[in-house]
């Protein structure tokens, strides 16, 4: 155990030692704005389009009646628009699709418009020749929009709309002309997934990036392929032997063949859907919680001499760490910062209080400053401590599958916490089952299993390996 907590505390220290040099500039804002602009351009498209069947129509571009069917096409089509993906990436980098899946919302608009119409007998409030001019005219402004932000977005963003960085260990190559080189050597890392401070430097170093291409000899590609897996990008290693193979499932980088090694299980889309979730939670709770924890506090002051929070150093998302927090359960000169000794049922570091507040999980309403902050989520897998071991190993040695539970957010509570995979990891079992299950999340990933898993959360708060 000795051991394995030196080897930690070195490979902190050469971390700290080494100096840090730039990363590339994240994209993922700028693509946010030109997916508004082009959502913003559809939908002036369409106003402008039936103010202009208004004026055709009843020679009045206020009129009634052309108001009264926007009202009914716009929201129609908008959610058709994104339904059909026309606002994605890959529109961003080719206009032509982004026309051709905007012309297939506002073809399913006109059905369902013309069949509400039907239903309705609204033909008396139906302007069959002003609804034609404004879909007519609208379908043109789509077009006209759509191709003149597709001649602007290429100067906005670059070659790709992708934040990207290549990663040359040993191996040179030509990239684009914006390209993010990182010499792997002068960078100071390596793909070692024994040295969780090295995983965090890398996970620094792709803390920006949408994709990393690994320029490596075929010895180490399997080590990156390995450190890459929690990282939480989509990441490929250069293989350009296999252009005379012609194999599926690779990618292409200038013009030579990759292997895909790794995608971040969650994209955009799902990030900001339960981020928004944590958010609404957050907002929901604070009224119930923030009386609780001064509650908790304050006993946790009265009861033993030290400070109200323990914080110690995590593994997060991308492998990068963070200081989680939590209220203090053990006495302050028997506190752990490291995990080097998992907590036993009968512990005597735990103070009174302590034993309360852990049996309950109080002592895990910190974790919601956190979550705040954005280096949690309220579901996702736990984070564990540096030195965290099971069977005297440290749980990257007893499977290296362990770095990809890092892939996304780790969270306050997950799958195997509800499926009462918790307390002490004494054998290598303790971590399997822990390990299986957030894999599994990683797999099956949807916001509906994040509400699940929250919801059966309470059922386990009070738990018998919760000591």
């Amino acid at each position: 155990m000795n051991i394995h907590y030196g080897y930690v505390r070195q490979a902190q220290t050469d971390f700290d030692a080494r100096s840090v040099v730039s990363t590339p500039r994240s994209k993922e804002m700028l693509r946010l704005r030109l997916y508004f602009a082009l959502l913003i351009c559809d939908t002036m498209s369409l106003v402008l389009g039936f103010l202009f069947g208004n004026q055709v129509r009843f020679n009045d571009v206020l009129d009634q009646q052309g108001y009264n069917m926007l009202v009914v096409v716009l929201p129609v089509y908008l959610g058709t628009a994104l339904n059909s993906r026309a606002y994605t990436i890959d529109v961003l980098t080719n206009s032509r699709l982004g026309i051709y899946r905007a012309a297939l919302g506002l073809m399913f608009t006109i059905g369902v418009v013309l069949g509400m119409a039907f239903y309705l007998k609204a033909g008396a409030d139906f302007s069959r020749l002003a609804f034609s001019v404004g879909i007519g005219t609208s379908a043109l402004f789509i077009v006209a929009g759509r191709t003149v932000l597709g001649k602007l977005i290429p100067r906005w963003l670059g070659q790709s709309p992708l934040s990207e960085i290549i990663i040359c260990d040993g191996v040179d190559i030509d990239g684009p002309e914006d390209a993010f080189i990182l010499h792997a050597e002068q960078a100071g890392i390596k793909p070692s997934v024994n040295d969780p401070w090295m995983l965090d430097r890398l996970g620094h170093f792709l803390r920006n990036v949408d994709r990393v291409v690994v320029a490596c000899p075929p010895e180490r590609r399997r080590a990156w392929a390995m450190a890459l897996k929690g990282a939480d990008v989509s990441a490929e290693i250069l293989a350009p032997e296999l252009d005379d193979i012609g194999s599926l499932g690779t990618g292409r980088f200038v013009r030579q063949s990759t292997l895909v090694v790794a995608v971040g299980p969650l994209g955009l889309r799902d990030r900001a859907l339960k981020r928004l979730l944590d958010l609404s939670i957050l907002a929901v709770l604070a009224p119930v919680v923030v009386p609780v924890m001064a509650v908790v506090g304050i006993a946790v002051k009265l009861d033993s001499s030290g400070p109200v929070f323990f914080k110690q150093k995590r593994i997060g998302r991308g492998n990068r760490m963070f200081s989680m927090y939590k209220f203090r359960s053990m006495r302050t000169e028997t506190l752990d910062g490291e995990g080097r000794r998992s907590t036993g049922r009968d512990d005597d570091r735990i103070t009174r209080v302590g034993r309360f507040i852990r049996r309950t999980s109080l002592d895990e309403l910190p974790q919601l400053l956190n979550v705040l902050v954005g280096d949690m989520s309220v579901a996702g897998p736990r984070p564990h401590a540096l030195a965290s071991t099971a069977d005297d190993a440290l749980f990257w040695e007893i499977d290296t599958r362990y770095w990809d539970r890092h892939a996304v957010k780790p969270g306050m509570t997950g799958l195997a916490q509800i499926r009462g995979f918790r307390g002490a990891t004494l054998c290598r079992e303790d971590l399997s089952n822990r390990l299986q299950a957030d894999l599994e999340y990683l797999s099956g990933w949807t916001i509906w299993r994040d509400i699940s898993i929250i919801l059966s959360t309470f059922r386990v708060i009070v738990h018998r390996n919760a000591f």
